[in-house]
Parts: C-alpha cells; structure tokens; sequence
C-alpha cells in the first residue's frame, strides 16, 4: 500500500524536505542516488591521482598567465589543475557530441540514422563515442605540448622536444589520460542508467561545485575581503534567479487533437485540447561551450608562436592576436557575446528541424488552430521559435560576457584575485551548468515520486 505525502509533509515539515525524506523512503530510489553520491566520490578521488612526470608546483603559476585554461579545467573538475588521469574531463565527449550533432543536418547517412527512432539514437551514441577517443588523444596530446613550452612538464629529456629519448614515458601519459576520459564517460553512462539524472552533466557539475571553496578561498578569505565575496553572494543569487527564469520560460503553443471512438455500432469524433511547449533557451548551455572552445584555439596557437621581442612578421601576427583573444581584452568579450548568440540560434534550428514537429502532430491527429497541418504548421513553428530564441540568446551571451561586465563595474578584484575576469573565466557559465543540471536532476526525481503517488519537489 502506497503512502501519500500531504502538502505540508510529516510533522509540518516544508514538501522540499519532506520529499527529499520520501526519496529516501523508497528502495530503489534511495539506491539510484546513493549510486550517483558513489560515482561523485570515485571521480573525485581520480581528479587526485596524478601521471608521472609532472612538476605540479609549478601549475598555480601557469594557471595565472595562461587563465584560457580554466575553460578546460572546468569541465575536469580540478583534474587539469592537479594534472590527474581525468586532466581532460568529458571535454573531449562533448566535443565529439557537439561535432555530430553539426554534422548530422549536413552528412545524409547520419540524417538517416538520427531518424530510425530509439535505434537511432543508439547507433548516433556509438559514433560519438568512437569519436571521442582520438579526440581525447589529440587533446592529451595538445596538452602536454602546452605544458612543454611553458615549461612545466619535466621528463628529464634535455632535447627541448616532447618526443625523445621519454617517447614511451610521453606516450604512456597521453594513452593514460584518454583512458581517464573514456573511464569518465562510462561512469557517466553507468549513473545515467542506474542512477539519477543525466551522467555526463552530473560529473561536470560534481567538478565544477568540487572547484567552489578553492575559488572563494583564493580569491576572497586570504585577501580578508569579506565585502568583496558578500557582493559575489548577491550578484551569485541574482544570477541564479535569472538563469531559472529563462531556463523555465516557455512560449505555450496550443494544440487539439481529433479522434474517433467506435461505439455502440456508431463511430463518434472526440476532441482534446493540450499545448506544445517551447523553451525560450532551448539550447541550453551548447552555445557556451562552442563559442569558447572556438576561441580558445586562437590564442592557444598564437601562444606557441608569440614573441613581442621578434621583428618577424608570423611571431608579431601571432603577439597580436595572442593579445586579442585574451579574455582580458574587451575585443574577446564581444567576440564572445556574439559567437553565442549566433551558436544559440545556429543550434536551436538545428535541433528544431530534427524533430520535425509539424509531421509528427499532423501524424498524430494533431492541428494548431487556424493553421493547416503539415509544412504551415512547421512553417508557423519555425516563426515562433526564431522569435523567441532573441530572449534565450542574449540572455546566454549577457551569461557569457559577466565576468567581464563584473570587472567593469567593481575593479580587476571583484571576481577574485590574480586578474579579475580572468581568473573566473567561466564563473557565470559554471551556475548556469550547476542550475541546469540541479533542476533536471529535481525534474527526474520529481517524476519518480509522482509516479509513487508522493509529494514533489516542485509546484
């Protein structure tokens, strides 16, 4: 027999804690997500263990001239920062998820694919994880020559040249780190199936809560500055209140549906009326991701060829835009605000297409009123989701561009220390992730209990 929680919970308690308590009250969902504080732990403890051959004292500094590396480290949880088996996270998963995802429209085999249904879907997941491993080489690979020419990696190889006299010791690190991100995304996977929420994002968001007490304890209690993370607190919550606003809003677009009933040797025609919701940021955080992983490869490239001091044309072109595609140029800021309001638009249609929704109601018996089924009623949905897609957009890009703004406004210190914006290049990103992800989380665990007849989190 199934309990059924009241409004107010057991004893007066608020139904947010009464339907954590529930959660825990049910056997497999308590597992679900004893299972998903498991993984968290696991992945935790391999951001710590490191690969040989490496000088980590030497990486705060890094990490101070080179801020484009955060980009990184954020979706590694620490792990880049510690140069650890998961040094590359699920980046290269999601760079290999976002490579598809563009070529699906464009390759027709793939288009095919995308639309055989649950099938499908299985074979789109294979080819991305096939393409995440030499994508995760080639990363390692990058890396490592970064940390070469900074001087940080140390393999004992006075050839100045990364492949030497340590090619097995190089090699062994590139293949152990690839190894850590194909081991990530089969945790991942694993807490998709057995636990709760998407798996991927978990573990981002696991990484990115994990880097929260470094970040205030660097940039705020050992500078004393109390006022300073006081402000943060505040600008944090109205940050979060906005994401939540624009990640639930949604443009409700009425839909009836006609079918007939054969009963008592008469064939009757019922109506239902419901509506078909879409999302102001459909996209997600998608055009975060690409817009800065687009322009981190600028200045990575340039840093390698930089040198102010040379009278060379390639080392000058290069110190040029080294310095323009550093996040502390305001050049870099506009470019970002509007990569992502192009890459808002560019994914959402994309994916837009892909459901092919007009098909799919008239399909179903379904018609929007006062338009015909079939192309104008794609053609109306197209309309309507370009329209709303501008509030999603620049509500992304203004996500994007606040460190900077924040910089502005309250001094190279106000995101924390060691160069502002540039020490938190991501800070906005990062809530606009952990939001994501907690309220898809509490929208799973939701459904779950609803389906027991328990109270949900959310109202």
């Amino acid at each position: 027999m199934r309990n059924t929680a009241s409004t107010t919970g057991d004893s007066g308690r608020p139904a947010l804690v009464q339907a954590v308590i529930d959660a825990f009250r049910i056997p497999d969902l308590r597992s679900r997500i004893l299972f998903t504080l498991a993984i968290l732990v696991l992945f935790r403890f391999l951001a710590h263990v490191p690969v040989p051959g490496v000088d980590r004292s030497l990486f705060g500094t890094l990490f101070q001239q080179n801020p484009i590396l955060g980009f990184l480290d954020l979706f590694s949880g620490g792990g880049l920062r510690n140069f650890s088996i998961v040094a590359l996270g699920v980046f290269p998963y999601i760079t290999a998820s976002i490579v598809i995802q563009l070529m699906i429209p464009v390759i027709p085999r793939l288009q095919a694919i995308s639309r055989e249904g649950e099938t499908g879907r299985q074979r789109i997941s294979q080819i991305t994880h096939w393409l995440t491993l030499p994508i995760a080489i080639l990363q390692g690979y990058g890396q490592l020559l970064l940390l070469q020419r900074t001087g940080v990696l140390d393999l004992g190889d006075g050839t100045g040249s990364l492949f030497g006299s340590n090619t097995v010791v190089v090699l062994s690190i590139i293949i152990s780190i690839a190894a850590g991100t194909m081991f990530l995304v089969w945790l991942g996977e694993l807490v998709t199936e057995k636990g709760i929420g998407n798996g991927i994002s978990i573990i981002i968001f696991g990484g990115i809560v994990a880097s929260l007490p470094t970040i205030i304890g660097q940039g705020y209690l050992q500078r004393d500055d109390m006022g300073g993370l006081l402000l943060i607190g505040v600008i944090a919550l109205l940050l979060i209140y906005l994401i939540v606003l624009f990640n639930e809003a949604q443009r409700r677009i009425p839909v009836q549906y006609g079918k007939s009933v054969f009963r008592g040797g008469k064939m009757y025609r019922q109506t239902g009326s419901t509506f078909l919701p879409l999302r102001i940021n459909s996209a997600g955080m998608i055009p975060l991701i690409f817009a800065f992983s687009i322009l981190v490869l600028p200045s990575t490239v340039a840093s390698y060829l930089a040198d102010p001091t040379s009278s060379s044309f390639i080392p000058r072109a290069a110190t040029f835009m080294f310095n323009v595609f550093n996040p502390g140029s305001p050049v870099y800021w506009i470019l970002v605000f509007a990569l992502v309001v192009a890459f808002a638009f560019f994914y959402t249609m994309i994916t837009f297409q892909q459901q092919n929704l007009g098909d799919n109601l008239q399909k179903n018996g379904g018609f929007i009123p006062g338009i015909r089924p079939g192309k104008s009623t794609q053609d109306y949905l197209n309309r309507v989701i370009l329209r709303i897609t501008w509030g999603g957009a620049i509500f992304l890009g203004f996500i994007a561009v606040v460190p900077f703004v924040a910089t502005l406004f309250m001094g190279d210190g106000a995101m924390g220390s060691s160069g502002g914006a540039t020490s938190t290049l991501l800070s906005s990103t990062s809530l606009l992730i952990m939001v994501g992800v907690a309220l898809d989380t509490m929208r799973q665990l939701e459904s779950q209990l609803l389906m027991r007849q328990y109270e949900g989190f959310m109202k």
